[in-house]
């Protein structure tokens, strides 16, 4: 098992049905000695509360772009130069889009654009999103620049379709953060 304590960990969430896992995936982190940072896009806040996330991460849930930082820096560039690990999880289509291109409309995105830390991306969305060449050629430009996707599951989908999309079994998203680390 990979030592975690102390680590830095971004935990980004999207605004996907999966996002109330990221609680889960979070209280895993700190219980492994993480200091974890939710960082949440407004669509994952109709999913999960920041209010959750904060309790299990121990650390206020982020989600303005255009709040105060504690020092000098802005938001998104403080977090950047800190971060060991940004982990998003669940990833959706729109984001990894986002990623791909450069857009940054968002405190998430900004604080991607401004990291040199490691990137990991657990996607989830419906199949025949997943399947898209829209968003395969996405994740094949993520993977091409080094970022790590966590290969989502296939099963029975929020929408009630059967197939690739589910957010990864939380086991293998842990084993992946793991080996980032070992």
């Amino acid at each position: 098992m990979a030592n975690l304590q102390g680590k830095q960990i971004i935990l980004g969430v999207t605004g996907s049905i999966a996002a109330y896992k990221a609680a889960d995936i979070a209280s895993w982190l700190v219980k492994q000695g993480a200091r974890v940072t939710p960082v949440m896009t407004a669509e994952a806040c109709r999913f999960i509360t920041p209010a959750a996330l904060s309790a299990v991460s121990r650390t206020p849930a982020l989600h303005d772009l255009w709040a105060e930082s504690s020092d000098a820096k802005p938001s998104h560039i403080d977090l950047a130069m800190k971060a060991d690990l940004l982990l998003v999880a669940p990833a959706t289509a729109h984001i990894m889009a986002s990623f791909t291109h450069g857009l940054a409309p968002d405190l998430l995105t900004c604080t991607y654009l401004a990291t040199q830390a490691p990137v990991l991306l657990a996607p989830a969305m419906n199949t025949a999103m997943y399947a898209h060449p829209a968003t395969q050629a996405n994740l094949a430009c993520l993977r091409q620049r080094g970022h790590g996707i966590i290969e989502p599951g296939t099963g029975m989908l929020a929408c009630g379709v059967e197939g690739k999309g589910r957010l990864a079994d939380l086991n293998d998203i842990y084993a992946a953060v793991e080996k980032q680390f070992s």
